[in-house]
């Protein structure tokens, strides 16, 4: 199949022949295994635990993980990869590997020794599943409005306040939650915690049902008097928003990387419904306004792969400042979803409508890319105010 065998046509492949090997489990497993259940989860709401133990027997979410914490070492962009070969034949199923990610990040870039011992190799293993929640419902992209608060008594800290939209509710053994220790210092009065499922106070009071990702778990959380140690604060007090910036700066092309798996999934199936349906005596590929469209589909694919692997060989090389890059992946990936995504659905026509069909469902599992971790109009403000910060007036000189 197309699907299986597209990156073996990319010229430079940036993979070291384990990484290829990795990469070729992946597309197996997603071919195999979770291609026949795509349709399945979609229609049936239910999170997809066969999935989740799929990835714990090969070890793929040792992924998102270093060596010294049981994790397999090989790096962001092979992660990236695995999540877009998942996301190809079921966006729900890659998720949970980016979700694993995002829920991970900040014990691995604010935790502690003995925190990161505790958690990281239980996240590795997938014995325990991850979550983020920074979102309420009166505060998306402004979190200084956030209205959760956390205090200091004794060696506890006591939450109150709420959560929304919160993905792997319910089903997340660990939330990295964002809350003020300052309500009157706006960004600087968030700190962070790590607070576990079973923690007293804390509560799932909603699951949402959703347009698309509906295996996926989206929820509501409440902290009525939550009571978490001490010794779960990430970092100190007041970090919580640069903390949060900093996972958001790793964890979004995780989605860009969801975005593009599901743009290529629907790219390919529209190339093969192309070549099979006729109209006037030839296939419809050959009809000049749908090849069009097919080249235009395949050409944004890899225009959006090459801001997407930029950005996980940037971070493999160790590259601090990952904030533009980052927002360029997810914005540009997950607006190419949206359109190639409602292409796929123009070039099958009435049937492209239907659930017999897979890619009314990638339409409706791209939208989501576009709003979470960073809605794109969120995207577009940071990579503006990056460039405001570059210096490009050489390129002016002599220009008169």
């Amino acid at each position: 199949m197309a699907r299986l065998t597209y990156h073996l046509r990319v010229p430079r492949d940036p993979l070291s022949d384990e990484q290829r090997e990795i990469r070729e489990l992946v597309r197996q497993l997603a071919r195999d295994r979770i291609a026949p259940r795509a349709a399945e989860i979609d229609e049936s709401h239910e999170f997809p635990w066969d999935v989740v133990e799929l990835y714990r027997e090969h070890g793929l979410f040792g992924l998102f993980f270093e060596e010294r914490h049981g994790g397999l070492g090989t790096g962001t962009l092979l992660a990236l990869i695995a999540i877009e070969e998942v996301s190809k034949v079921c966006a729900t199923s890659g998720l949970i590997l980016a979700v694993q990610s995002l829920g991970s990040l900040g014990l691995q870039l604010a935790g502690n020794d003995e925190q990161k011992d505790r958690y990281l190799p239980r996240l590795a293993s997938g014995e325990l599943l991850a979550a983020y929640a920074l979102t309420e419902a009166g505060s998306g992209s402004d979190s200084a409005a956030m209205r959760t608060t956390a205090r200091l008594e004794g060696d506890e800290y006591v939450l109150d306040g709420s959560k929304r939209f919160i993905t792997n509710a319910e089903v997340a053994g660990v939330y990295t939650v964002f809350a003020k220790t300052d309500p009157d210092a706006g960004h600087a009065g968030i700190s962070a915690f790590v607070v576990d499922a079973d923690a007293p106070g804390f509560e799932v009071t909603r699951l949402e049902p959703k347009l698309g990702i509906s295996g996926s778990t989206t929820g509501e959380l409440a902290f009525d008097g939550c009571r978490v140690p001490a010794a779960n604060l990430l970092g100190e007090e007041g970090e919580g928003f640069k903390i949060a910036m900093r996972i958001l700066d790793r964890s979004r092309p995780g989605i860009g990387a969801q975005a593009l798996g599901i743009a290529q999934g629907a790219t390919d199936y529209a190339l093969e419904y192309a070549r099979s349906r006729e109209t006037m005596g030839k296939p419809i590929a050959q009809h000049q306004l749908i090849a069009a469209k097919l080249a235009d589909m395949e050409t944004a694919c890899e225009a959006a792969r090459g801001l997407l692997y930029r950005y996980g060989q940037l971070a493999d090389e160790g590259e601090a400042d990952l904030t533009k890059a980052s927002a360029q992946a997810k914005l540009f990936c997950s607006d190419t979803a949206m359109w190639v995504t409602t292409e796929a659905v123009q070039i099958l026509g009435g049937y492209g409508y239907i659930k017999e069909y897979p890619v009314e469902r990638m339409m409706r599992d791209a939208k989501i890319t576009q709003i979470y971790e960073g809605t794109n109009e969120i995207q577009r403000i940071v990579i503006a105010r990056e460039m405001l910060k570059e210096s490009r007036a050489f390129l002016l000189a002599g220009v008169s």
